[in-house]
């Protein structure tokens, strides 16, 4: 009781603040969407009735597979969208702690199909759902929109546009050498095969033609997820004929203040009318 209360008191506070910016939203809180404590989803939405079919956005917070919360992307990352007229999930996985790699892939690609056969319920558009996170969120989004059924993590569906905020595009990267992170290691532990598994979660590996467009957003001196993991990934999108587009920020970190992303929402938005997808 004493953990959901302070939850609410959080989501109040978030509200408080994004009231004040002039949003006009409301949250229906921690839906189930599968069988584990943790597999819960919030939708967000504007608080007048649709008059019409939306498009959808399926947010992933970051924290390197081992901590963050959905919460903590309310205010910057789910009310833009909000404020443009998507209906948004935001989404929560297991961590490390509750269950290792590859946990939170299959967990997000559940979400993903609960909330496209529930669209209808929601007035969303389910030929403009989007998906957007980042760090490690930024990678389950990419596997969402990426990884085919074939490979074997869980169901696949039909993703219009990726919004890849510095994710992890290459796992293996991360594991071994002058880029090794310890929230990596302890995601994708010792185990027979590790490699190989990284690798089955690497959205790098999954580039072919007729992926949905895909747009990264990274800081060249960012500490933590190399920049030329998004250059990379994007060089190789093109050269399988998909869309890919890199916003490189630069002298950009991992992650960025309020000034810079409030000079990004507008470019994203360009980029997803172009790409056709706007209320």
């Amino acid at each position: 009781m004493r953990g959901s209360c302070k939850v609410t008191v959080l989501l109040s506070l978030l509200g408080l603040a994004a009231l004040a910016r002039g949003a006009d939203y409301q949250i229906e809180a921690n839906i189930r969407y599968s069988l584990h404590p943790e597999t819960v989803l919030d939708i967000v939405q504007a608080r007048a009735p649709a008059l019409k079919n939306r498009p959808g956005v399926i947010v992933i917070h970051g924290g390197g597979w081992i901590q963050g919360d959905k919460e903590s992307m309310l205010e910057r990352f789910c009310l833009p969208f909000v404020e443009h007229g998507f209906v948004v999930a935001n989404v929560e996985y297991r961590l490390a702690k509750a269950a290792t790699a590859p946990a939170a892939v299959n967990d997000v690609l559940e979400a993903a199909k609960w909330f496209r056969d529930r669209a209808a319920d929601y007035r969303v558009d389910p030929n403009q759902i989007i998906v957007t996170g980042i760090s490690a969120g930024g990678h389950l989004a990419m596997m969402l929109g990426m990884a085919p059924e074939s490979a074997g993590l869980g169901p696949s569906i039909k993703i219009a546009a990726i919004v890849n905020f510095y994710g992890i595009s290459d796992v293996p990267d991360q594991l071994q050498g002058p880029h090794l992170q310890s929230y990596a290691v302890t995601w994708v532990p010792e185990q027979p095969d590790r490699m190989d598994l990284a690798k089955k979660l690497s959205p790098i590996t999954y580039v072919r033609k007729g992926l949905p467009p895909v747009l990264s957003i990274h800081g060249d001196a960012d500490p933590v997820v190399p920049y030329d993991q998004s250059v990379r990934l994007t060089k190789e999108l093109k050269a399988a004929g998909d869309q890919a587009e890199l916003i490189t920020v630069q002298g950009g970190q991992h992650g960025f203040p309020p000034e810079e992303m409030s000079n990004l929402w507008p470019q994203i938005f360009k980029w997803l009318k172009k790409h056709k997808i706007s209320s």
